[in-house]
């Protein structure tokens, strides 16, 4: 997609960090993008927010990854407003942290049905659209999805989860022409876990990174495809 200027884009969980970021970048190049949030006033805020900032119109919409029919309700509302769409972000996501000992099977469940079937629920609603537009799908996976450790049994099962997922899916749809690729960040300054980012987070990845690298991926040549891309801070703090 050499010329990202009003193409149309859907991204969960675009209310805030990571899908904020890309939204945020998206809309900068021109592209018409739908953010959803379970808030709707949260959803709404942002995306005035980010089309006051950008050049291409941002709306924001309720849904929950988590209900199948809400993502079909909330594609459904992008294409009628613009017409087509061209690129997915399934980006929404939880984290639930303890051993097995402590992690309690709603707080497994939750983990499950929004990191792993939510994106499911999201690819699922989209395709139809994306095959008619040769378009192009984000997941938003994790280096938790390749890197274990203690206390991420539900985090690293969902995040492994996605970037099989993926990969898999970028094997079915690559003969549509809809390019697929699973993006894996290391340590992200969002407010991901009901964290509060600080100036004590400036080494780590920033939300506008993963936006700039959405928009370098979505202008390559479309004979070239980067299925899965690890990326991580350049200078962790020494422990």
């Amino acid at each position: 997609m050499e010329n990202l200027n009003n193409k149309v884009a859907f991204v969960t969980g675009g209310s805030k960090g990571i899908g904020y970021g890309v939204a945020a970048a998206l809309s900068a190049m021109g592209v018409r993008v739908g953010i959803t949030s379970r808030n709707k006033a949260e959803a709404e805020k942002a995306a005035k927010e980010i089309t006051a900032s950008g050049k291409g119109e941002v709306i924001g919409i309720e849904a929950d990854v988590r209900d199948f029919e809400s993502q079909k309700r909330a594609i459904q509302q992008v294409t009628d407003k613009w017409g087509q769409l061209d690129v997915l972000v399934a980006n929404a996501g939880v984290g639930h942290f303890g051993s097995i000992e402590e992690l309690t099977p709603e707080q497994w469940q939750q983990t499950i049905d929004t990191n792993l079937t939510g994106v499911f629920y999201s690819l699922k609603a989209a395709i139809p659209e994306l095959k008619k537009s040769k378009g192009y799908i984000f997941t938003i996976s994790s280096l938790a999805g390749t890197n274990f450790f203690a206390g991420g049994t539900a985090y690293n099962a969902s995040k492994f989860g996605v970037t099989g997922f993926t990969q898999a899916a970028m094997l079915d749809l690559r003969n549509y022409d809809i390019k697929v690729t699973t993006i894996m960040p290391g340590s992200v300054a969002t407010h991901f876990n009901d964290h509060n980012p600080s100036e004590e987070d400036a080494w780590k990845i920033q939300k506008e990174d993963i936006g700039e690298l959405v928009v370098d991926l979505l202008k390559m040549n479309q004979r070239a495809l980067p299925s899965k891309i690890e990326i991580r801070p350049t200078k962790p703090p020494q422990k």
